[in-house]
């Protein structure tokens, strides 16, 4: 077996395989020192590259979009928005037996937000909803006469109800299967976004929030960018924020009722599938879903 492949499917990406692929495809950055980061994140293995640079590569196919998006998108969107967001310098290709596009962006200093620091902070929700402001603010005119557009689809409720409701009926001896069957429904029974497509982030929630000093900074992994429905970036409510800021981000940002009810469905889908996939070996996502899962519900 060789260091680049197994046999589940998914490649192992190794410092060895990172340096090669930099060597061969971005020679002037082949002599800086590369370390990985870790843990890493579920989607990618992540590396540091010199004092200034970050490498990415995708563990799945399901994070192979995200470079090449980041790349043709992050440059336009960042001059609108008010918080740090990754900066692509190149897109790798497939070689050496990796399978996959990836990414060299330059190097975001930082700490992951959490909610023992900012859960409280009234500020956070206030930054929190202007970033997302400015990012449904910074649509093209001509990218309003389309909704779809390379990959942007808005992905829909409806489309997680079977595996939401599996899930449901697997963790119902851990949380009130009953109001949580009641929110679901709710959710996809709530009016739908009948309003101008918006830019999503579409993985908004606290593992993707830096800080600098306690405060936050900057919003990272645009894996997930699409246009539509903004719904599904309400997540971060309810993975950072306690109710008092909760309450102050839905102010600031003038979510209507059927909006939030249909981000709180996010909230527990999203919840309930990290939950049963994750929870039962990573005691840190076991509570941190839990935490999720229980603030969707209280709304």
């Amino acid at each position: 077996m060789s260091d680049e492949e197994n046999t589940s499917g998914r490649p192992d990406v190794s410092t060895t395989l990172a340096r090669r692929l930099i060597e061969s495809q971005f020679p002037q950055w082949a002599g800086l020192p590369l370390e990985p980061v870790l843990p890493g994140g579920s989607d990618h293995a992540i590396f540091r590259l010199g004092r200034d640079l970050s490498v990415r590569l995708p563990r799945h196919a399901g994070a192979i979009s995200q470079a090449e998006k980041e790349y043709r998108w992050l440059p336009r969107l960042a001059p609108h928005l008010p918080l740090a967001v990754p900066e692509p310098v190149g897109v790798g290709r497939p070689d050496f037996g990796y399978p996959w596009p990836w990414a060299v962006s330059r190097w975001l200093d930082g700490a992951t937000a959490t909610v023992e620091g900012l859960s409280e902070c009234a500020d956070t929700a206030i930054r929190l909803a202007g970033f997302l402001s400015a990012l449904q603010r910074s649509l093209p005119e001509e990218m309003r006469r389309a909704e779809a557009h390379d990959g942007l689809d808005a992905p829909s409720l409806s489309q997680r109800d079977r595996s939401t409701r599996a899930d449901i009926a697997l963790t119902g001896d851990v949380f009130d299967a009953g109001a949580m069957t009641e929110l679901w429904e709710a959710a996809l029974e709530a009016p739908a976004w009948d309003r101008e497509p918006v830019w999503f982030h579409g993985d908004f929630h606290t593992g993707n929030l830096l800080t600098v000093g306690g405060r936050l900074s900057a919003v990272i992994d645009f894996g997930g960018l699409g246009i539509g429905d903004p719904a599904c970036d309400l997540i971060v409510a309810f993975t950072l924020m306690s109710a008092e800021s909760r309450a102050v981000f839905r102010s600031e940002l003038g979510v209507d009722e059927a909006t939030w009810l249909r981000g709180r469905g996010w909230a527990l889908s999203t919840g309930l599938n990290a939950y049963t996939s994750y929870a039962a070996t990573h005691p840190r996502v076991a509570a941190q879903t839990t935490r999720q899962i229980v603030q969707a519900l209280a709304g």
